[in-house]
């Protein structure tokens, strides 16, 4: 496997497009559309939340229903949440353009949203957006980034990656681009993603591919223990790699999988690391766990714990936050069999063993803590099962990024 430049459109056979369709910014392209040149085999993971944005409803059923789709229309600003009938009008409307002008049937065409929940999207605009953005599709790479550009809302930067492989002599690429800086906790999917590649696969199995890996990627990634209302994540596969169609979980089935965890990963990261307001990506990685349950649990709640958050802004060795976090978990163990360590490009430390704090230095810890990206190390001591999580550091920025988010 390989790690190449790209995102959506890296893969074969996939388009992008973007443009500033002022449905809420005024200053910045809002809307985006991937397209394949021929229908793609299509699997999706969509919030747990009990109200779900239009889109949500929208594609889920599609995903459900359907085999193929061919193309997502996207917009950022305004999430088409708590909208009723006519949010889910709007949705029709617009795959109802994109076939009128693409000849691609409304039910293969997928629609996303992400914004302010509760407000009405102007949809002139919308489909003026996608009547804009159609002349201009591309298969370059330049239309793929644009797309992860327009798609952000409190995101810093656009956020998209791509690798390729080999099955069977063929050569195989898989792109992704997503968004997601606030209102993020791991509850499925935690985020807009979306995921295109050329490789031929069985619908199941892209189906099972993409569910199970949500669970150790986006689904262990927290910034501020808010489920969004539109999280989704969508797997366009179309086949132009000319593979033989996987149908088994032979070992063609199991490097796809990997490159797909690979993608899944960075883009987890990436979120995570742009978590309003940070300035650090927080990371915790719980070793030698009974099982693999309890690992998730353990590392979750270290993540999710404002305490800990805050001690990673301030560069400031906490362990007892930690350890605290640890303790309300949910998971039994024996407090002084764990050992913690601090990790970073500036080097590791221990902080904690045999129940109580080590000699450690604090300068030497507060130096391991200011680097972006920060590790917490919990060795359990008790089994072989692992898990990571990400977060973030909780700012000031967080309050004032979001005390007013409708302004």
């Amino acid at each position: 496997m390989e790690r190449i430049t790209g995102g959506v459109t890296a893969a074969k056979g996939f388009q992008a497009a973007a443009t500033a369709a002022g449905i809420k910014y005024q200053d910045r392209m809002d809307m985006a559309i991937i397209v394949s040149k021929v229908p793609a085999v299509v699997a999706g993971t969509f919030t747990t939340n009990v109200v779900k944005a239009a889109p949500v409803k929208w594609d889920k059923q599609l995903v459900t229903d359907k085999k193929c789709a061919q193309a997502i229309v996207v917009n950022a600003g305004i999430a088409n949440a708590c909208t009723g009938a006519e949010g889910m009008e709007y949705c029709q409307k617009t795959t109802q353009v994109v076939e009128a002008i693409l000849e691609i049937p409304a039910d293969q065409v997928l629609v996303a949203s992400t914004g302010v929940i509760g407000m009405q999207l102007p949809i002139e605009k919308l489909t003026t957006g996608i009547e804009v953005m159609i002349p201009t599709l591309s298969e370059d790479l330049e239309s793929g980034h644009k797309a992860a550009c327009a798609i952000m809302t409190t995101d810093t930067k656009p956020k998209e990656v791509a690798v390729t492989f080999e099955i069977d002599g063929k050569t195989v690429t898989i792109g992704g681009m997503c968004k997601g800086s606030g209102m993020i906790h791991p509850n499925m999917c935690t985020m807009l993603g979306f995921i295109t590649t050329d490789i031929a696969i069985s619908k199941e199995l892209l189906q099972e591919a993409l569910s199970t890996d949500v669970q150790d990627t986006y689904n262990m990634v927290s910034i501020d223990g808010d489920t969004s209302t539109n999280d989704m994540v969508l797997l366009l596969a179309n086949g132009m790699a000319e593979n033989q169609e996987i149908t088994i979980k032979d070992e063609n089935y199991q490097k796809f999988k990997e490159a797909l965890h690979y993608v899944n990963t960075i883009l987890a990261k990436k979120i995570a690391g742009d978590g309003e307001g940070a300035t650090a990506l927080f990371e915790t990685r719980v070793i030698h766990a009974d099982t693999k349950e309890h690992a998730k649990k353990l590392a979750k709640s270290v993540i999710c714990s404002s305490l800990t958050k805050a001690a990673i802004y301030g560069h400031d060795a906490n362990w007892g936050r930690i350890l605290c976090a640890l303790g309300y978990s949910g998971v039994n163990f024996d407090p002084e069999a764990i050992e913690l360590f601090f990790q970073s490009k500036a080097g590791k430390i221990q902080i904690y063993k045999d129940g109580v704090g080590t000699d450690y230095s604090e300068k030497e810890a507060s130096k391991i803590l200011s680097e972006e990206e920060v590790t917490v190390l919990v060795d359990m001591k008790i089994g072989k099962e692992e898990a990571t999580a990400w977060g973030c550091d909780l700012t000031y920025d967080y309050v004032k990024i979001n005390a007013d988010y409708r302004s």
